[in-house]
């Protein structure tokens, strides 16, 4: 056979191809609902990113309850370093 792909589609679709007929069976356009529904492909990407903003809202409020600590804290080197200079 000429056409390679036809080989592994089934005798009647090949036969119906070669012979240029129209009643060929089609495949329904896009995946069902129970596909889609079963689908489990990209969870994992998913559950990542909700990961990861998890530690990023998490880091923000730890970060905002620091600040005045390593605010004081820089605050104080600052000052002990101007002091130790003059």
């Amino acid at each position: 056979m000429k056409h390679s792909y036809l080989n592994k589609t089934p005798a009647a679709v090949r036969g119906a191809v070669l012979a240029g007929s129209a009643s060929a069976p089609r495949k329904a356009h896009g995946p069902s609902l129970r596909h889609l529904l079963q689908d489990d492909t990209g969870q994992d990407l998913i559950e990542y990113a909700l990961v990861a903003a998890l530690v990023g809202l998490g880091a923000l409020a730890a970060m905002k309850g620091l600040k005045n600590s390593v605010g004081n804290t820089f605050n104080g080197v600052g000052n002990s370093l101007t002091n130790a200079v003059a």
